[in-house]
């Protein structure tokens, strides 16, 4: 008698825009609740649909978070990448970073706070390797522009630049917290007043 054959579960894509619609509200749950804590239930059910059905789209709630992830990094470094090849100076370069950086808070803003919250875990399996690997990336591009600065003279010399190079991404990516899309003021006002901020102080100079 010959032996039953498993059924493979067959994962179907969605269109493009239900795709895309799944994933945002798959990052705004991992966002508020972490990614252990979320179910594909939860997300199934915030997205109006039955969690069989969502399997349908997605193999697993790790897929999910790893499309989020790629898709925020790989639009970010397209944004870096041309604002590094473009020849600028180190202080242009500090703040073409600082506006892509809030360009991409208010385009994943989601996905920001996922990476923050989740990217130390996440990095320790072989499927995420890349976030390490990001991380390193975004250090060289920060990290060595503070120090073409300094050497070329437009940045203080007596800073500690690893230090500097810290206090400016914190500064920047932290915003993710709170900043809201469609708000008070648009990303790139938000990123001139940190860059008036964090290149020319708060105080006003001697009379």
């Amino acid at each position: 008698m010959p032996k039953s054959v498993p059924k493979k579960t067959t994962v179907v894509s969605p269109p493009p825009d239900r795709r895309a619609e799944l994933l945002a509200t798959a990052a705004k749950v991992f966002a508020a609740q972490g990614y252990n804590a979320t179910t594909v239930r939860q997300i199934a059910d915030a997205s109006g649909m039955l969690a069989g059905s969502l399997y349908y789209h997605f193999d697993s709630k790790e897929s999910m978070v790893d499309e989020i992830l790629s898709t925020f990094l790989d639009e970010l470094w397209a944004g870096y990448d041309a604002v590094l090849g473009a020849g600028l100076g180190p202080r242009e370069t500090i703040e073409a970073l600082v506006t892509e950086s809030f360009r991409e808070i208010d385009r994943h803003q989601a996905a920001v706070a996922i990476y923050q919250k989740e990217a130390k875990h996440l990095s320790a399996q072989p499927r995420f390797g890349y976030l390490a690997d990001s991380q390193k990336r975004f250090e060289r591009a920060w990290l060595g522009t503070l120090e073409r600065g300094a050497a070329a003279g437009v940045f203080r010399a007596d800073l500690d630049l690893r230090l500097a190079y810290r206090f400016v991404r914190d500064t920047v990516w932290v915003a993710a917290s709170w900043y809201r899309p469609g708000g008070q003021h648009s990303a790139q006002e938000i990123a001139r007043q940190y860059l008036s901020m964090v290149l020319d102080g708060i105080a006003v100079g001697p009379s």
